[in-house]
Protein backbone atom coordinates (compact mmCIF):
# COMPACT_ATOMS: atom_id res chain seq x y z
CA UNK A 1 0.00 0.00 0.00
CA UNK A 2 1.51 3.42 -0.64
CA UNK A 3 1.31 5.46 2.26
CA UNK A 4 1.24 9.43 1.92
CA UNK A 5 4.28 11.23 2.57
CA UNK A 6 2.91 14.27 4.71
CA UNK A 7 4.46 17.38 5.83
CA UNK A 8 4.11 18.32 9.49
CA UNK A 9 1.85 20.87 8.65
CA UNK A 10 -0.59 18.70 6.23
CA UNK A 11 -2.26 15.38 8.05
CA UNK A 12 -3.75 12.67 5.75
CA UNK A 13 -7.29 13.73 6.43
CA UNK A 14 -6.28 17.53 4.98
CA UNK A 15 -4.33 15.90 2.28
CA UNK A 16 -7.20 13.99 1.51
CA UNK A 17 -10.13 16.35 1.19
CA UNK A 18 -7.70 18.87 -0.76
CA UNK A 19 -7.28 15.81 -3.43
CA UNK A 20 -10.90 15.34 -3.39
CA UNK A 21 -11.39 19.15 -3.95
CA UNK A 22 -8.84 19.16 -6.69
CA UNK A 23 -10.84 16.26 -8.23
CA UNK A 24 -14.58 17.80 -7.67
CA UNK A 25 -13.14 21.22 -9.10
CA UNK A 26 -12.63 19.60 -12.78
CA UNK A 27 -15.90 17.54 -12.44
CA UNK A 28 -17.67 21.06 -11.61
CA UNK A 29 -15.81 22.57 -14.63
CA UNK A 30 -17.08 20.10 -16.85
CA UNK A 31 -20.69 20.21 -15.89
CA UNK A 32 -20.71 23.42 -16.05
CA UNK A 33 -19.60 23.39 -19.40
CA UNK A 34 -21.64 20.49 -20.76
CA UNK A 35 -25.01 22.62 -19.21
CA UNK A 36 -24.66 25.70 -20.37
CA UNK A 37 -22.75 24.99 -23.95
CA UNK A 38 -25.28 25.82 -27.24
CA UNK A 39 -23.55 23.51 -29.91
CA UNK A 40 -24.56 19.68 -29.27
CA UNK A 41 -20.68 18.73 -30.14
CA UNK A 42 -20.34 20.19 -26.76
CA UNK A 43 -23.55 19.61 -24.87
CA UNK A 44 -24.37 15.85 -25.96
CA UNK A 45 -21.39 14.95 -27.48
CA UNK A 46 -19.10 15.62 -24.62
CA UNK A 47 -16.01 16.54 -27.15
CA UNK A 48 -14.09 18.93 -24.09
CA UNK A 49 -11.47 18.53 -21.29
CA UNK A 50 -11.16 20.47 -18.32
CA UNK A 51 -7.90 20.22 -15.73
CA UNK A 52 -6.20 22.38 -13.12
CA UNK A 53 -2.56 23.11 -13.30
CA UNK A 54 -0.11 24.36 -9.99
CA UNK A 55 1.57 27.99 -10.15
CA UNK A 56 4.56 26.28 -11.84
CA UNK A 57 1.54 24.34 -15.20
CA UNK A 58 2.18 20.94 -13.67
CA UNK A 59 -1.01 18.80 -13.75
CA UNK A 60 -3.18 18.67 -10.75
CA UNK A 61 -6.42 17.10 -11.71
CA UNK A 62 -8.59 16.75 -14.61
CA UNK A 63 -12.22 15.49 -15.17
CA UNK A 64 -12.83 12.35 -16.95
CA UNK A 65 -13.22 14.16 -20.35
CA UNK A 66 -11.05 13.25 -23.84
CA UNK A 67 -7.82 11.64 -23.22
CA UNK A 68 -5.88 13.12 -26.22
CA UNK A 69 -6.86 16.65 -25.08
CA UNK A 70 -5.53 16.04 -21.54
CA UNK A 71 -1.99 15.27 -21.49
CA UNK A 72 -1.94 17.53 -24.63
CA UNK A 73 -3.64 20.96 -22.98
CA UNK A 74 -0.37 21.76 -20.63
CA UNK A 75 1.80 22.46 -23.94
CA UNK A 76 -0.94 24.59 -25.08
CA UNK A 77 -1.07 26.51 -21.28
CA UNK A 78 3.16 26.61 -21.22
CA UNK A 79 2.55 28.36 -24.95
CA UNK A 80 0.01 30.97 -23.77
CA UNK A 81 1.90 32.07 -20.48
CA UNK A 82 5.37 32.30 -22.64
CA UNK A 83 3.67 34.87 -24.42
CA UNK A 84 2.15 36.09 -21.21
CA UNK A 85 4.06 36.11 -18.63
CA UNK A 86 2.39 35.09 -15.26
CA UNK A 87 3.73 38.94 -14.11
CA UNK A 88 1.54 40.39 -17.01
CA UNK A 89 -1.57 38.58 -15.88
CA UNK A 90 -4.30 39.40 -13.33
CA UNK A 91 -7.70 38.26 -12.26
CA UNK A 92 -10.04 37.54 -15.00
CA UNK A 93 -7.37 37.28 -17.83
CA UNK A 94 -8.36 34.26 -20.24
CA UNK A 95 -5.84 33.11 -22.85
CA UNK A 96 -6.75 31.49 -25.73
CA UNK A 97 -4.75 29.28 -28.32
CA UNK A 98 -5.99 26.28 -30.88
CA UNK A 99 -2.67 26.79 -32.87
CA UNK A 100 -1.48 22.78 -33.92
CA UNK A 101 2.47 23.70 -33.33
CA UNK A 102 2.18 25.28 -30.10
CA UNK A 103 0.62 22.90 -27.96
CA UNK A 104 -2.48 22.34 -29.96
CA UNK A 105 -4.18 19.44 -31.59
CA UNK A 106 -6.19 19.88 -34.77
CA UNK A 107 -7.49 23.53 -35.32
CA UNK A 108 -11.00 22.38 -34.19
CA UNK A 109 -9.80 21.87 -30.67
CA UNK A 110 -9.40 25.37 -28.82
CA UNK A 111 -7.95 26.20 -25.46
CA UNK A 112 -8.69 28.52 -22.93
CA UNK A 113 -6.14 29.00 -20.10
CA UNK A 114 -7.23 30.71 -16.90
CA UNK A 115 -4.73 32.07 -14.09
CA UNK A 116 -6.39 31.71 -10.40
CA UNK A 117 -5.98 33.96 -7.93
CA UNK A 118 -6.16 34.70 -4.16
CA UNK A 119 -5.82 37.58 -2.79
CA UNK A 120 -2.50 38.79 -4.73
CA UNK A 121 -1.23 35.05 -4.31
CA UNK A 122 -1.07 32.89 -7.40
CA UNK A 123 -2.75 29.58 -6.98
CA UNK A 124 -2.78 27.73 -10.63
CA UNK A 125 -4.34 28.00 -13.86
CA UNK A 126 -7.34 26.43 -15.04
CA UNK A 127 -7.44 25.13 -18.68
CA UNK A 128 -11.07 24.12 -20.96
CA UNK A 129 -10.57 22.46 -24.07
CA UNK A 130 -13.14 22.34 -26.70
CA UNK A 131 -13.72 20.49 -30.01
CA UNK A 132 -15.85 23.95 -31.90
CA UNK A 133 -17.97 22.14 -34.52
CA UNK A 134 -16.43 25.06 -37.54
CA UNK A 135 -14.01 27.65 -37.27
CA UNK A 136 -13.70 27.97 -41.44
CA UNK A 137 -11.41 26.23 -44.02
CA UNK A 138 -11.66 24.80 -47.02
CA UNK A 139 -14.84 22.44 -45.88
CA UNK A 140 -16.82 22.29 -43.18
CA UNK A 141 -15.49 21.78 -39.82
CA UNK A 142 -12.33 22.19 -41.87
CA UNK A 143 -12.36 18.77 -43.24
CA UNK A 144 -10.32 19.98 -46.46
CA UNK A 145 -8.13 17.07 -46.49
CA UNK A 146 -5.72 19.78 -48.07
CA UNK A 147 -2.11 19.99 -48.15
CA UNK A 148 -2.14 22.91 -46.32
CA UNK A 149 -2.92 24.04 -42.42
CA UNK A 150 -4.41 27.07 -43.75
CA UNK A 151 -7.22 25.06 -45.26
CA UNK A 152 -8.18 23.75 -42.14
CA UNK A 153 -9.44 26.98 -40.66
CA UNK A 154 -8.74 30.02 -38.25
CA UNK A 155 -5.38 29.45 -36.28
CA UNK A 156 -5.03 31.27 -33.32
CA UNK A 157 -1.56 32.01 -31.75
CA UNK A 158 -1.74 32.87 -27.86
CA UNK A 159 -4.41 35.56 -27.35
CA UNK A 160 -6.10 37.53 -24.69
CA UNK A 161 -9.55 37.20 -24.92
CA UNK A 162 -11.14 38.09 -21.49
CA UNK A 163 -9.21 40.99 -19.69
CA UNK A 164 -10.33 41.32 -16.32
CA UNK A 165 -13.54 39.59 -17.14
CA UNK A 166 -14.06 41.71 -19.91
CA UNK A 167 -14.92 40.12 -23.41
CA UNK A 168 -12.04 41.26 -26.18
CA UNK A 169 -15.18 42.09 -28.85
CA UNK A 170 -12.34 42.77 -31.74
CA UNK A 171 -10.76 39.02 -31.07
CA UNK A 172 -14.57 37.27 -30.36
CA UNK A 173 -15.71 39.57 -33.68
CA UNK A 174 -12.58 38.24 -35.68
CA UNK A 175 -13.64 34.81 -34.79
CA UNK A 176 -17.84 34.90 -35.30
CA UNK A 177 -16.32 36.33 -38.94
CA UNK A 178 -14.31 32.87 -39.59
CA UNK A 179 -16.74 30.12 -38.68
CA UNK A 180 -20.24 28.31 -40.62
CA UNK A 181 -22.10 28.14 -36.57
CA UNK A 182 -22.25 31.75 -35.48
CA UNK A 183 -24.63 30.90 -33.67
CA UNK A 184 -22.96 28.66 -31.99
CA UNK A 185 -19.41 30.18 -31.09
CA UNK A 186 -20.66 32.73 -28.74
CA UNK A 187 -22.47 30.38 -26.55
CA UNK A 188 -19.85 28.25 -26.20
CA UNK A 189 -17.31 30.65 -25.47
CA UNK A 190 -19.31 31.75 -22.87
CA UNK A 191 -19.68 28.26 -21.39
CA UNK A 192 -15.60 27.99 -21.22
CA UNK A 193 -15.75 31.35 -19.48
CA UNK A 194 -18.14 30.09 -17.03
CA UNK A 195 -16.74 26.40 -16.77
CA UNK A 196 -13.33 28.70 -15.88
CA UNK A 197 -15.31 30.78 -13.73
CA UNK A 198 -16.27 27.34 -11.38
CA UNK A 199 -12.56 26.46 -10.73
CA UNK A 200 -12.05 30.14 -9.40
CA UNK A 201 -14.44 29.57 -7.00
CA UNK A 202 -13.39 26.25 -5.81
CA UNK A 203 -9.80 26.84 -5.68
CA UNK A 204 -10.53 30.36 -4.31
CA UNK A 205 -12.79 28.59 -1.40
CA UNK A 206 -9.99 25.75 -0.89
CA UNK A 207 -7.55 28.92 0.04
CA UNK A 208 -10.08 30.56 2.25
CA UNK A 209 -10.41 27.57 4.32
CA UNK A 210 -7.38 25.81 4.84
CA UNK A 211 -4.59 28.82 3.74
CA UNK A 212 -2.88 29.28 0.76
CA UNK A 213 0.44 27.72 2.18
CA UNK A 214 -1.53 24.37 2.93
CA UNK A 215 -3.71 24.56 -0.28
CA UNK A 216 -0.43 24.25 -2.36
CA UNK A 217 1.70 21.97 -0.30
CA UNK A 218 -1.13 19.27 -0.68
CA UNK A 219 -0.87 20.12 -4.80
CA UNK A 220 3.04 19.10 -4.57
CA UNK A 221 2.38 16.13 -2.50
CA UNK A 222 -0.56 14.82 -4.61
CA UNK A 223 2.07 14.86 -7.68
CA UNK A 224 4.70 13.37 -5.59
CA UNK A 225 2.07 10.17 -4.32
CA UNK A 226 1.00 9.81 -7.67
CA UNK A 227 4.70 9.40 -8.97
CA UNK A 228 4.93 6.97 -6.30
CA UNK A 229 2.42 4.70 -7.30
CA UNK A 230 3.11 4.86 -11.32
CA UNK A 231 6.89 3.43 -10.33
CA UNK A 232 5.63 0.89 -8.52
CA UNK A 233 3.41 -0.05 -11.50
CA UNK A 234 6.24 0.24 -14.29
CA UNK A 235 8.91 -1.90 -11.79
CA UNK A 236 5.83 -4.61 -12.17
CA UNK A 237 6.78 -4.93 -15.65
CA UNK A 238 9.90 -6.91 -16.76
CA UNK A 239 12.79 -4.92 -17.54
CA UNK A 240 13.30 -4.76 -21.73
CA UNK A 241 12.56 -3.37 -25.23
CA UNK A 242 9.18 -4.18 -26.79
CA UNK A 243 8.37 -3.40 -30.53
CA UNK A 244 5.08 -2.68 -31.98
CA UNK A 245 3.33 -1.36 -34.99
CA UNK A 246 0.53 0.22 -37.09
CA UNK A 247 -0.43 2.60 -39.76
CA UNK A 248 -2.98 4.91 -41.66
CA UNK A 249 -4.44 3.62 -44.52
CA UNK A 250 -3.74 6.70 -46.24
CA UNK A 251 -2.76 10.54 -45.74
CA UNK A 252 -5.52 11.33 -48.27
CA UNK A 253 -3.15 12.50 -50.93
CA UNK A 254 -1.50 8.65 -51.78
CA UNK A 255 -2.53 5.39 -51.51
CA UNK A 256 0.64 4.56 -49.55
CA UNK A 257 0.08 3.44 -46.15
CA UNK A 258 1.51 5.31 -43.03
CA UNK A 259 3.70 3.94 -40.58
CA UNK A 260 3.86 4.64 -36.95
CA UNK A 261 6.81 2.08 -35.04
CA UNK A 262 7.31 2.42 -31.24
CA UNK A 263 9.77 1.26 -28.96
CA UNK A 264 9.26 0.73 -25.42
CA UNK A 265 11.81 0.26 -23.39
CA UNK A 266 11.15 -0.68 -19.57
CA UNK A 267 13.94 0.06 -16.74
CA UNK A 268 13.19 -0.32 -13.37
CA UNK A 269 10.65 2.47 -12.78
CA UNK A 270 10.93 4.22 -15.74
CA UNK A 271 9.62 4.55 -19.64
CA UNK A 272 11.03 5.37 -22.48
CA UNK A 273 8.82 5.91 -25.69
CA UNK A 274 10.60 5.89 -29.09
CA UNK A 275 9.10 6.16 -32.50
CA UNK A 276 12.31 6.34 -34.59
CA UNK A 277 11.52 4.67 -37.92
CA UNK A 278 7.93 6.63 -37.86
CA UNK A 279 7.31 7.55 -41.87
CA UNK A 280 8.31 11.01 -43.21
CA UNK A 281 5.60 13.85 -42.54
CA UNK A 282 2.72 13.56 -44.77
CA UNK A 283 1.72 15.65 -47.58
CA UNK A 284 -1.92 14.55 -46.62
CA UNK A 285 -4.05 15.77 -43.50
CA UNK A 286 -2.93 12.98 -41.06
CA UNK A 287 0.07 14.81 -39.36
CA UNK A 288 0.31 15.01 -35.62
CA UNK A 289 1.60 17.71 -34.01
CA UNK A 290 4.38 16.99 -31.17
CA UNK A 291 1.28 18.05 -28.23
CA UNK A 292 -1.06 15.43 -29.56
CA UNK A 293 1.86 12.49 -29.93
CA UNK A 294 2.77 13.41 -26.78
CA UNK A 295 -0.52 12.88 -25.33
CA UNK A 296 -1.40 9.42 -27.39
CA UNK A 297 2.03 8.00 -26.29
CA UNK A 298 1.25 9.30 -22.44
CA UNK A 299 -2.50 8.37 -22.37
CA UNK A 300 -1.70 4.57 -24.00
CA UNK A 301 0.59 3.38 -21.29
CA UNK A 302 -1.66 5.19 -18.32
CA UNK A 303 -4.72 2.47 -19.27
CA UNK A 304 -2.06 0.21 -17.98
CA UNK A 305 -0.38 1.78 -14.92
CA UNK A 306 -1.85 2.38 -11.66
CA UNK A 307 -5.08 3.36 -12.77
CA UNK A 308 -6.55 3.99 -9.24
CA UNK A 309 -3.75 7.18 -8.71
CA UNK A 310 -5.03 10.54 -8.90
CA UNK A 311 -4.61 12.29 -11.75
CA UNK A 312 -1.57 14.31 -12.75
CA UNK A 313 1.80 15.16 -13.42
CA UNK A 314 3.07 12.02 -11.47
CA UNK A 315 1.61 9.67 -14.28
CA UNK A 316 3.69 11.30 -16.39
CA UNK A 317 7.01 12.03 -14.64
CA UNK A 318 8.39 8.57 -15.14
CA UNK A 319 7.96 8.00 -18.74
CA UNK A 320 10.33 9.85 -21.30
CA UNK A 321 8.81 10.46 -25.03
CA UNK A 322 11.25 10.58 -28.07
CA UNK A 323 9.47 11.97 -30.92
CA UNK A 324 11.93 12.55 -33.87
CA UNK A 325 11.85 15.37 -35.91
CA UNK A 326 10.48 15.18 -39.61
CA UNK A 327 8.38 12.47 -38.67
CA UNK A 328 4.59 12.77 -39.31
CA UNK A 329 4.23 12.71 -35.33
CA UNK A 330 6.35 15.42 -35.25
CA UNK A 331 4.29 17.93 -37.30
CA UNK A 332 5.62 21.37 -38.19
CA UNK A 333 4.29 24.54 -39.97
CA UNK A 334 2.63 24.23 -42.86
CA UNK A 335 2.02 20.44 -42.50
CA UNK A 336 -1.97 20.20 -41.99
CA UNK A 337 -3.25 18.28 -39.19
CA UNK A 338 -6.89 17.78 -39.13
CA UNK A 339 -7.31 14.23 -38.89
CA UNK A 340 -4.53 13.81 -35.78
CA UNK A 341 -6.64 13.31 -33.03
CA UNK A 342 -9.30 11.34 -34.62
CA UNK A 343 -7.11 9.53 -36.55
CA UNK A 344 -3.40 9.71 -35.83
CA UNK A 345 -4.06 9.17 -31.93
CA UNK A 346 -5.68 5.81 -32.37
CA UNK A 347 -2.99 4.44 -34.12
CA UNK A 348 -0.39 5.54 -31.86
CA UNK A 349 -2.38 3.78 -28.87
CA UNK A 350 -2.85 0.27 -31.31
CA UNK A 351 1.05 0.21 -31.54
CA UNK A 352 1.79 0.88 -28.36
CA UNK A 353 -0.76 -1.52 -26.99
CA UNK A 354 0.81 -3.84 -29.38
CA UNK A 355 4.22 -3.70 -27.62
CA UNK A 356 2.95 -3.59 -24.59
CA UNK A 357 1.42 -7.27 -25.22
CA UNK A 358 4.40 -8.68 -25.80
CA UNK A 359 5.79 -7.60 -22.18
CA UNK A 360 2.36 -8.10 -20.28
CA UNK A 361 0.30 -10.60 -22.30
CA UNK A 362 -2.02 -11.22 -19.45
CA UNK A 363 -3.32 -7.40 -19.14
CA UNK A 364 -3.59 -5.84 -22.57
CA UNK A 365 -6.33 -6.13 -24.34
CA UNK A 366 -6.89 -6.16 -28.31
CA UNK A 367 -6.53 -3.37 -30.46
CA UNK A 368 -9.74 -0.79 -30.50
CA UNK A 369 -11.20 -0.25 -34.23
CA UNK A 370 -8.56 2.87 -33.92
CA UNK A 371 -10.22 5.28 -35.24
CA UNK A 372 -13.24 7.87 -34.46
CA UNK A 373 -14.67 7.54 -37.82
CA UNK A 374 -15.56 11.70 -37.37
CA UNK A 375 -17.54 12.84 -39.85
CA UNK A 376 -18.52 16.96 -40.53
CA UNK A 377 -21.32 17.61 -43.09
CA UNK A 378 -23.19 20.65 -44.18
CA UNK A 379 -26.78 20.22 -44.51
CA UNK A 380 -29.42 22.21 -46.11
CA UNK A 381 -32.50 22.69 -44.52
CA UNK A 382 -36.29 23.55 -47.27
CA UNK A 383 -34.93 27.38 -47.97
CA UNK A 384 -31.35 26.20 -48.85
CA UNK A 385 -29.86 27.41 -45.57
CA UNK A 386 -27.08 25.62 -44.68
CA UNK A 387 -25.95 24.07 -40.75
CA UNK A 388 -22.96 21.55 -40.01
CA UNK A 389 -23.38 18.74 -38.05
CA UNK A 390 -20.98 16.15 -37.08
CA UNK A 391 -20.81 12.51 -35.48
CA UNK A 392 -18.43 9.52 -33.90
CA UNK A 393 -19.80 6.62 -35.49
CA UNK A 394 -18.09 3.82 -32.48
CA UNK A 395 -16.95 0.56 -32.85
CA UNK A 396 -15.22 -2.26 -30.84
CA UNK A 397 -12.94 -2.94 -28.31
CA UNK A 398 -10.27 -5.44 -28.09
CA UNK A 399 -10.85 -8.48 -26.18
CA UNK A 400 -9.53 -8.09 -23.20
CA UNK A 401 -7.53 -11.47 -20.84
CA UNK A 402 -10.65 -12.16 -19.33
CA UNK A 403 -13.90 -11.04 -21.22
CA UNK A 404 -14.85 -10.32 -24.55
CA UNK A 405 -14.77 -6.61 -25.99
CA UNK A 406 -16.52 -3.88 -25.41
CA UNK A 407 -19.22 -2.84 -28.60
CA UNK A 408 -20.07 0.16 -29.93
CA UNK A 409 -17.80 2.10 -27.77
CA UNK A 410 -16.02 5.31 -28.04
CA UNK A 411 -11.87 4.66 -28.87
CA UNK A 412 -9.92 5.59 -26.25
CA UNK A 413 -9.04 8.88 -27.66
CA UNK A 414 -11.78 10.54 -26.32
CA UNK A 415 -14.57 9.78 -23.62
CA UNK A 416 -17.05 11.46 -25.99
CA UNK A 417 -20.55 10.09 -26.61
CA UNK A 418 -22.73 9.87 -30.24
CA UNK A 419 -25.11 12.03 -31.04
CA UNK A 420 -28.75 10.95 -30.23
CA UNK A 421 -31.04 10.97 -33.27
CA UNK A 422 -33.35 12.95 -31.23
CA UNK A 423 -30.47 15.51 -31.02
CA UNK A 424 -29.32 15.77 -34.06
CA UNK A 425 -33.07 15.57 -35.83
CA UNK A 426 -34.65 18.48 -33.41
CA UNK A 427 -31.15 20.71 -34.57
CA UNK A 428 -30.38 19.99 -38.37
CA UNK A 429 -32.97 18.88 -41.50
CA UNK A 430 -31.36 15.19 -41.42
CA UNK A 431 -33.18 11.71 -40.20
CA UNK A 432 -31.09 9.10 -38.12
CA UNK A 433 -32.23 5.90 -39.78
CA UNK A 434 -29.95 3.27 -38.21
CA UNK A 435 -27.49 2.50 -35.90
CA UNK A 436 -27.00 -0.68 -34.27
CA UNK A 437 -24.96 -3.83 -34.18
CA UNK A 438 -22.88 -4.49 -37.02
CA UNK A 439 -22.83 -9.09 -37.51
CA UNK A 440 -19.54 -10.53 -37.78
CA UNK A 441 -17.61 -7.40 -37.25
CA UNK A 442 -15.23 -8.20 -34.07
CA UNK A 443 -12.37 -10.22 -34.28
CA UNK A 444 -11.96 -13.85 -33.68
CA UNK A 445 -10.27 -15.06 -30.23
CA UNK A 446 -10.23 -16.77 -27.23
CA UNK A 447 -12.16 -13.77 -26.04
CA UNK A 448 -13.57 -11.80 -29.08
CA UNK A 449 -13.26 -8.77 -29.97
CA UNK A 450 -16.33 -6.14 -28.96
CA UNK A 451 -18.63 -5.70 -32.14
CA UNK A 452 -18.96 -2.18 -34.29
CA UNK A 453 -21.88 -0.29 -35.73
CA UNK A 454 -24.07 0.25 -38.95
CA UNK A 455 -25.08 3.96 -39.14
CA UNK A 456 -26.87 5.41 -41.50
CA UNK A 457 -28.03 9.53 -41.65
CA UNK A 458 -30.30 10.45 -44.33
CA UNK A 459 -29.90 14.50 -45.89
CA UNK A 460 -34.00 15.24 -46.43
CA UNK A 461 -32.73 18.41 -48.91
CA UNK A 462 -28.98 17.64 -49.31
CA UNK A 463 -25.69 18.34 -48.11
CA UNK A 464 -21.98 17.85 -48.42
CA UNK A 465 -20.08 15.26 -46.10
CA UNK A 466 -16.15 15.52 -44.75
CA UNK A 467 -15.13 11.88 -43.22
CA UNK A 468 -12.03 10.65 -42.64
CA UNK A 469 -11.90 6.73 -41.26
CA UNK A 470 -9.46 3.86 -41.81
CA UNK A 471 -9.06 0.13 -41.05
CA UNK A 472 -10.40 -0.17 -44.52
CA UNK A 473 -7.23 -1.98 -45.60
CA UNK A 474 -6.96 -4.65 -42.92
CA UNK A 475 -9.02 -4.67 -39.54
CA UNK A 476 -8.52 -4.10 -35.73
CA UNK A 477 -5.27 -6.59 -34.82
CA UNK A 478 -5.74 -9.06 -32.37
CA UNK A 479 -2.59 -10.22 -29.59
CA UNK A 480 -1.62 -13.24 -28.36
CA UNK A 481 -3.15 -14.81 -31.50
CA UNK A 482 -5.91 -13.01 -31.89
CA UNK A 483 -7.16 -12.42 -35.11
CA UNK A 484 -8.06 -9.03 -36.90
CA UNK A 485 -11.72 -7.82 -37.75
CA UNK A 486 -12.94 -7.30 -40.70
CA UNK A 487 -12.66 -3.76 -42.48
CA UNK A 488 -14.74 -0.62 -42.36
CA UNK A 489 -16.46 0.88 -45.41
CA UNK A 490 -18.41 4.32 -46.00
CA UNK A 491 -20.90 4.14 -48.44
CA UNK A 492 -23.87 6.72 -50.74
CA UNK A 493 -26.99 5.26 -51.21
CA UNK A 494 -29.31 7.39 -53.61
CA UNK A 495 -33.26 7.83 -53.21
CA UNK A 496 -33.27 5.03 -55.26
CA UNK A 497 -31.96 2.33 -53.08
CA UNK A 498 -28.38 1.83 -54.75
CA UNK A 499 -25.55 2.03 -53.20
CA UNK A 500 -22.22 3.20 -53.93
CA UNK A 501 -18.95 2.46 -51.52
CA UNK A 502 -16.68 5.91 -51.22
CA UNK A 503 -14.90 4.81 -48.46
CA UNK A 504 -12.98 1.22 -48.35
CA UNK A 505 -13.42 -1.74 -50.54
CA UNK A 506 -16.39 -2.60 -52.70
CA UNK A 507 -17.75 -5.56 -53.80
CA UNK A 508 -15.67 -5.67 -56.96
CA UNK A 509 -12.67 -5.45 -54.78
CA UNK A 510 -11.64 -1.74 -55.90
CA UNK A 511 -10.38 0.23 -53.18
CA UNK A 512 -11.69 4.02 -52.67
CA UNK A 513 -9.44 6.65 -50.31
CA UNK A 514 -11.59 7.25 -47.15
CA UNK A 515 -10.56 10.62 -45.91
CA UNK A 516 -13.25 12.60 -47.86
CA UNK A 517 -14.17 16.03 -48.55
CA UNK A 518 -17.49 17.80 -49.33
CA UNK A 519 -19.09 14.94 -50.72
CA UNK A 520 -21.99 15.69 -51.73
CA UNK A 521 -25.59 14.34 -51.10
CA UNK A 522 -28.58 15.05 -52.54
CA UNK A 523 -32.18 14.98 -51.05
CA UNK A 524 -33.67 12.01 -49.52
CA UNK A 525 -29.80 10.62 -49.92
CA UNK A 526 -28.08 8.30 -47.26
CA UNK A 527 -24.69 8.21 -45.64
CA UNK A 528 -23.98 4.60 -44.55
CA UNK A 529 -20.72 3.88 -42.22
CA UNK A 530 -19.85 -0.03 -41.64
CA UNK A 531 -17.35 0.63 -38.34
CA UNK A 532 -15.42 -2.49 -37.09
CA UNK A 533 -14.99 -4.46 -34.06
CA UNK A 534 -11.99 -4.78 -31.77
CA UNK A 535 -8.73 -7.31 -32.43
CA UNK A 536 -9.29 -10.77 -30.64
CA UNK A 537 -7.70 -12.18 -27.57
CA UNK A 538 -5.70 -15.68 -27.82
CA UNK A 539 -6.08 -18.57 -29.89
CA UNK A 540 -9.69 -18.63 -31.39
CA UNK A 541 -9.55 -22.44 -31.63
CA UNK A 542 -9.25 -21.97 -27.74
CA UNK A 543 -12.81 -20.35 -27.61
CA UNK A 544 -15.79 -23.24 -26.02
CA UNK A 545 -18.07 -23.76 -28.57
CA UNK A 546 -20.83 -23.41 -26.68
CA UNK A 547 -19.65 -20.03 -26.70
CA UNK A 548 -19.28 -19.83 -30.45
CA UNK A 549 -22.59 -21.02 -30.71
CA UNK A 550 -24.31 -18.29 -28.05
CA UNK A 551 -22.39 -15.72 -30.37
CA UNK A 552 -24.06 -17.25 -33.53
CA UNK A 553 -27.70 -17.32 -31.81
CA UNK A 554 -26.73 -13.60 -30.63
CA UNK A 555 -26.16 -12.56 -34.46
CA UNK A 556 -22.93 -11.57 -32.82
CA UNK A 557 -20.83 -14.23 -35.64
CA UNK A 558 -21.97 -15.66 -38.45
CA UNK A 559 -22.37 -19.17 -39.18
CA UNK A 560 -19.70 -19.20 -41.71
CA UNK A 561 -17.72 -17.15 -39.40
CA UNK A 562 -18.15 -20.08 -36.63
CA UNK A 563 -16.94 -22.45 -39.12
CA UNK A 564 -13.99 -20.29 -40.81
CA UNK A 565 -12.42 -18.97 -37.35
CA UNK A 566 -13.69 -20.87 -34.45
CA UNK A 567 -13.62 -24.14 -36.14
CA UNK A 568 -17.27 -24.57 -34.61
CA UNK A 569 -20.06 -26.33 -37.34
CA UNK A 570 -23.45 -25.48 -36.44
CA UNK A 571 -26.53 -27.58 -38.09
CA UNK A 572 -28.21 -24.11 -39.60
CA UNK A 573 -31.72 -26.36 -39.59
CA UNK A 574 -31.51 -27.03 -35.98
CA UNK A 575 -28.96 -24.13 -34.54
CA UNK A 576 -26.86 -27.02 -32.84
CA UNK A 577 -23.48 -27.64 -32.64
CA UNK A 578 -21.94 -30.80 -35.23
CA UNK A 579 -19.26 -31.61 -32.26
CA UNK A 580 -18.15 -34.57 -34.72
CA UNK A 581 -17.40 -31.73 -37.53
CA UNK A 582 -16.11 -29.29 -34.99
CA UNK A 583 -13.88 -32.01 -33.46
CA UNK A 584 -12.33 -32.90 -37.29
CA UNK A 585 -12.00 -28.99 -37.75
CA UNK A 586 -10.31 -27.77 -34.29
CA UNK A 587 -8.29 -31.24 -34.31
CA UNK A 588 -7.26 -31.54 -37.57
Amino acid sequence: MNKVSTDPQIDPITFEVLRSVFDYTCDRMATTLQRSSFSPILSDMLDFSNAIYDRNLQLLAQAANCPVHLAAMKFSAEAAVRKYPVETLSPGDVLVVNDPYQGGTHINDISFIMPIYFGKDLIGFAVSRGHWMDLGGGAAGGQAFGTHIAAEGLRLPPLKIYSEYKINQDLLDIILNNTRTPHFVQGDLQAHFGCLRSAEQELQRACARYGVETTVKAMEQVQKYTERMVRAAISNIPDGEYEGEDYADTDGISDKRVKIKVKLQVRDDTIKVDFTGSDPATEGAINSPYANTMSAALYSLQFFLAKDAPQNQGMFNPIEVHIPKGTWLHAEWPAPTIGCTTLSSSKITSAIWQALAKAIPQQVTGSTYAECNWFVSSCLDDAGKADVFSDLPAGGWGGTPYRDGMNVTMDPLGNCMNMTAETAELFFPIVYEAFEICSGSGGPGRFRGGLGSTFKVRYLHGGELGMETSRTLEGSPGVNGGGRSPVQRASHVYSDGSEEVIGGYDAAGGWHNPLLAAHKFGANEVFKFESTGGGGWGRPFDRPAEEVLEDVLDDYVTIEQARELYGVVINSASMTIDHAETGSLRNG
